[in-house]
């Protein structure tokens, strides 16, 4: 094939993708809508695409660069004279390490033969649920008000013991967009001895530019040991750069690997990667240098008003309600009342007139009130002059979501599975499983069926079966020669 052929394939791949621009992708993705910033970018990413970060030694132009963005980070986001932080593949990355280093730091204050302990609120992201898988900490969940899907610091309290190794709250939570009582319950944590990391992953790039936020959340609050932030959201660099500060060197030690135990040469890893492209470092590093602290003020001065916007607008739509209070550029919207719109149909009819609204289903919580369904919509500045048309097509997906039938799961099918051991399903049983759900030959057009689903069946198999799903998308295809 020519470089043009293979150009010209790799593009018509893209058309069955959701778009990448515009702001009507209210997941995923984040647009500046600032013309001229992409090209800076992907020309920034080009030039570093070889070099690698594995080593910053014979590539001195990487611990540069990734000084200056850890800087920049500790400048804006409270960080005194101690404070360090690492360059990461993203938010994921970011958090997994934060935890990897308190479990370090837990185990080296000496507790054999005990487990420790990660306190999570519920609405923590699911990175932190991944890391104690990874790193074997048992899971203690805290509710968050019904109301205001906001942590519940009493309950934290009750929690913190030998055992635990680190609290996370959040600023804001991704599945609400709510800001966590972050002062109140590092706090509590200090006073434990307990370390208490903030993910600001989505938010602490968003927060320190805007008027009236009601508390602090950042490494300035007593406490606070360790905090989040991904350059590639509200940085509006490409994917994936995210930054992990610590409040002091040992924590951030911690989650190094160093050995001189083998032949080769010796091995010193900041992050779970060996080998690590520059190229989506030298791009956040290019974006920050354009924007600087006013452009970055104003691009999220402009999606928060039209985060007001749209969080209003809602309101004024029949059936539907905003969950808690947004504190930055997140909404979440679920059914008002026993008889509103249903927002797994909703996120259909809003797919159909080209907007991605991402569903979340119900959680009942341990020890708390249920929490709703919702619909997730992350506000970019490239939504700011979309705000208008978002909400008519909202209403118009509204008034037909309340004319469908709600989405209910086969009760057949949701007893049958319940007798099922999700660990000794086999991958044809699974298959078998899923046909019967309706998305054995691929993903319906209809989602809300399938979301209803995994709602009504018990948590290890919904997991089971969710896998299953990636398993089908995931078959390796011929390869022509």
């Amino acid at each position: 094939m020519t470089p043009d052929d293979v150009l010209a394939e790799l593009t018509a791949l893209q058309a069955g993708d959701v778009p990448t621009h515009g702001g009507a992708t209210m997941a995923y993705v984040y647009d500046s809508g600032l013309e001229g910033l992409d090209d800076l970018a992907a020309a920034a990413q080009a030039a570093f695409q070889w070099t690698n970060a594995l080593d910053p030694t014979a590539f001195p132009s990487v611990a540069r660069i990734e000084n200056d963005l850890v800087g920049a980070a500790a400048a804006l986001l409270g960080g005194g004279p101690d404070v360090v932080g690492t360059l990461t593949s993203g938010g994921t990355e970011s958090c997994l390490l934060a935890v990897l280093s308190a479990r370090e730091r837990w185990r080296a204050a000496g507790a054999p033969g005990r487990r420790p302990r990660l306190v999570l609120p519920v609405t923590a992201h699911a990175a932190f649920r991944k890391a104690a898988h990874l790193f074997d900490l048992e899971v203690a969940e805290v509710p968050v008000d019904p109301v205001t899907c906001r942590a519940d610091a009493a309950a934290v309290a009750a929690l913190l013991d030998e055992r635990t190794a680190l609290v996370v709250v959040s600023a804001p939570s991704y599945p609400h967009g709510v800001l966590d009582p972050v002062g109140e319950v590092a706090a509590l944590a200090a006073a434990a001895g307990v370390p208490c990391h903030v993910d600001a992953c989505i938010g602490g790039w968003v927060l320190p530019f805007l008027d009236g936020v009601p508390e602090r959340f950042d490494l300035s609050v007593p406490g606070v040991t360790s905090l989040s932030v991904d350059l590639h959201k509200y940085g509006y660099a490409p994917k994936g750069v995210s930054v992990l500060l610590t409040a002091d060197p040992g924590l951030r030690r911690a989650h190094w690997f160093t050995t001189a135990g083998w032949p080769g040469y010796p091995v010193v890893n900041p992050t779970l990667a060996g080998t690590r492209s520059a190229g989506p470092m030298a791009a956040a590093w290019a974006v920050h240098r354009l924007l600087g602290v006013e452009g970055y003020r104003s691009l999220a001065r402009r999606a928060r008003a039209a985060t007001v916007a749209l969080a209003e607008g809602i309101g004024a739509v029949e059936g539907l309600r905003v969950v808690g209070t947004p504190a930055a550029t997140l909404v979440a919207l679920a059914q008002d009342g026993a008889d509103g719109v249903d927002v797994l149909n909703l996120a259909d009819e809003m797919t159909a007139r080209g907007w991605l609204l991402q569903p979340q289903p119900p959680f009942g919580q341990p020890g708390g009130a249920d929490l709703p369904a919702t619909l997730h919509l992350t506000v970019t500045a490239a939504t700011a002059g979309r705000v208008d048309a978002l909400l008519a097509d909202l209403a118009d997906a509204a008034r037909a979501a309340a004319a469908l039938p709600r989405p209910v799961a086969d009760p057949a099918l949701v007893a049958a599975a319940a007798t099922l051991d999700p660990a000794a399903l086999t991958a044809v049983e699974v298959d078998a499983l899923l046909a019967l759900a309706g998305v054995g030959g691929g993903l319906p057009e209809r989602m809300a069926p399938v979301h209803a689903l995994v709602a009504a069946l018990p948590r290890p198999l919904a997991e089971r079966l969710l896998a299953g799903v990636l398993e089908l998308v995931y078959r390796p295809t011929t390869v022509p020669r």
